[in-house]
């Protein structure tokens, strides 16, 4: 099968198009023929080994010191079930799953991948096609992570600060199908596209300093790792929480299928930035390096040469 390997830490032209040998499934596991992927901030960080200085030794050790260990990339997942080993119960042959990879020694950039039946896995949300539906586990469950540990659960008015990224637009839209009131956080060319999502208010922080507003939201999420407790203190209620994508989250097959829930219902949607075929994920990972991505960036394995 075809795959994009990385054996060297770099920029985007250390990722390889190989020939490698195709997945089998063991006993417990699927054979996923992927037909979307997704390029994260957390493919673009491990490629690069671009990691804060105080846990930048602690991340080569956990990722591999000298060269990558998991040598294929790809966080998220969707495809059709083509195989299964003789113990899976879970799925059948010709079903649509998206997943994430987190747990796994091989990522999504290849045509196949072997997922157990308690991976974090679960059938496509049936309103989604696959490019949508991939560009859901990562960002969306991140939110809804974290969104839960804030534990308010009557939140009236939540700021998102950096809206317009994967984890900021699921968070705005988390927020709203649970009834707050959302003021977004972001720049000038995504105001529109912010509101387009649900955003009540957006401020534009070339042009306003969120700080400057009225000291009454019960959340500040940090969808970018931007700001800070300090600086989110100065709007905040005295019960107010603060929350940022700086602290640690964990994958759920209950949060993946609470998301797929929320997607169902019409009110958790994919906004896809750029769409790039299988062979130019160079290049993905190139326009994801300047910084400018708005939501997801999508790999269609569907349409490569």
């Amino acid at each position: 099968m075809k795959a994009f390997i990385y054996k060297n830490y770099g920029s985007p032209e250390v990722l390889k198009f190989h020939d490698i040998e195709k997945p089998t499934a063991k006993d417990n596991e699927i054979l996923v023929n992927i037909q979307a992927t997704t390029v994260t901030a957390g493919d673009v960080r491990l490629r690069s080994s671009d990691f804060p200085r105080v846990i930048w030794l602690l991340a080569r050790l956990i990722f591999g010191l000298f060269s990558p260990k998991k040598q294929i990339l790809g966080h998220e997942f969707s495809g059709i079930v083509e195989a299964k080993g003789k113990n899976v119960t879970k799925f059948k042959i010709g079903q649509a799953v998206f997943g994430t990879t987190s747990k796994l020694k091989q990522g999504a950039y290849a045509e196949y991948i072997a997922v157990s039946q308690d991976g974090i896995i679960a059938l496509k949300p049936e309103n989604m096609n696959f490019q949508e539906a991939t560009s859901l586990p990562v960002g969306a469950m991140t939110a809804l992570f974290l969104w839960k540990k804030a534990n308010i659960q009557t939140a009236k008015k939540v700021l998102v600060y950096g809206a317009s990224g994967s984890v900021g637009t699921y968070t705005l839209q988390i927020a709203k199908s649970f009834g707050a009131s959302v003021t977004a956080v972001c720049s000038t060319t995504n105001v529109a596209m912010v509101k387009s999502l649900g955003a009540d208010e957006v401020i534009d922080y070339k042009k306003e300093d969120y700080t400057s507003l009225s000291k009454d939201f019960d959340i500040v999420f940090d969808a970018v790792g931007k700001t800070s407790k300090s600086e989110a203190k100065k709007v905040l209620k005295a019960t107010g929480v603060f929350m940022t994508i700086q602290m640690l989250t964990k994958e759920t097959t209950e949060n993946l299928l609470a998301v797929k829930d929320l997607a169902e219902k019409g009110k958790l949607k994919a906004f896809i930035d750029k769409t790039y075929p299988f062979e130019k994920i160079v290049e993905a990972h190139k326009y994801v390096d300047t910084g400018r991505k708005r939501g997801n960036v999508v790999i269609d394995l569907k349409n490569q040469e």
